[in-house]
């Protein structure tokens, strides 16, 4: 069985998109389609700008997006068994899975986007990368700073977690991960604390756009980051999208639940090849490939 997988921010590079745009008059239209709803020039964005350009969310979430929904929807091979998304990359992969229309999707993204570069600005706040321990010792970590704010934000792949919180809890986490015998925790260069009770705002925002959409039944399972469980219901749907926003991403166990329903390859639809990467991590017999 197949699965599709969408990549989330961070992903995003110069250039991205400009084959498929060159190559596919089926993609020109979908690009040209989606510079008129977002009111400005993504393409050139995408295609052009500087990477300092590329990097702001309210670009990044948009471009991400198009570009791995541009690449499911002109692929004749595309005919998905499941999907899933990397947190912005859920956005996609309802979307490719027709829970959302291409329009629909594009715009949540944006709101999404826009939101959370707010929030971001209410409040300094980071997240870092955990490498080399177990995620129960980094919950317990984490619960046991009670002065800051500091969360699991991200379960990427078994020896990688992302930290989410203020800039004194990250601090503060990483001393006492790195003598709980972590390999390195690695600041990551992001505007906040994503996935984590600073998005709050975000999320309030975010739901009254989703509550305000119209989703339909996906045409395959969707495993969704909250709980990496399979849905193709509107109305899950949406709870666990709004939820996702302040809640941790759940990769390592949508992959590992993906393979324990049958999926044997893993096919990334989007900029890069990070996913793959975490894959083989998470399922070492799974075959993975770009789209």
């Amino acid at each position: 069985m197949k699965a599709y997988v969408f990549p989330g921010q961070g992903s995003q590079f110069r250039g991205m998109g400009r084959d498929i745009y060159q190559n596919s008059e089926a993609a020109r239209k979908l690009f040209d389609q989606a510079n008129q709803l977002l009111g400005y020039d993504l393409t050139r964005i995408m295609f052009e700008g500087t990477d300092e350009e590329l990097k702001q969310t309210i670009y990044t979430q948009p471009a991400v997006l198009l570009h791995g929904v541009v690449l499911a929807l002109t692929a004749e091979s595309f005919a998905p068994d499941m999907v899933a998304g990397h947190s912005l990359g859920e956005l996609s992969a309802l979307t490719a899975a027709g829970a959302l229309s291409f329009e629909n999707g594009l715009k949540l993204a944006s709101i999404r986007a826009t939101a959370m570069q707010k929030a971001c600005e209410l409040a300094p706040s980071s997240m870092a990368a955990v490498l080399g321990l177990a995620d129960d010792v980094i919950e317990q970590i984490c619960a046991g700073i009670t002065s800051e704010i500091i969360v699991p934000a991200n379960y990427n792949c078994p020896g990688q977690v992302v930290i989410s919180g203020s800039i004194a809890g990250i601090e503060l986490a990483a001393e006492q991960l790195k003598a709980a015998g972590a390999k390195r925790v690695l600041p990551l260069a992001v505007g906040g604390a994503f996935h984590s009770p600073f998005m709050e705002p975000a999320r309030e925002e975010f739901a009254n756009a989703v509550e305000a959409m119209s989703f339909s039944e996906a045409s395959c399972p969707v495993y969704q980051n909250v709980n990496a469980q399979p849905t193709k219901d509107p109305s899950t749907i949406k709870a666990n999208l709004i939820a996702q926003l302040t809640a941790p991403v759940r990769w390592t166990q949508s992959v590992e639940q993906m393979a324990a329903d049958g999926a044997t390859e893993f096919i990334e639809c989007g900029p890069g090849k990070v996913l793959q990467g975490l894959i083989k991590k998470i399922v070492s017999t799974a075959a993975v490939a770009s789209i």
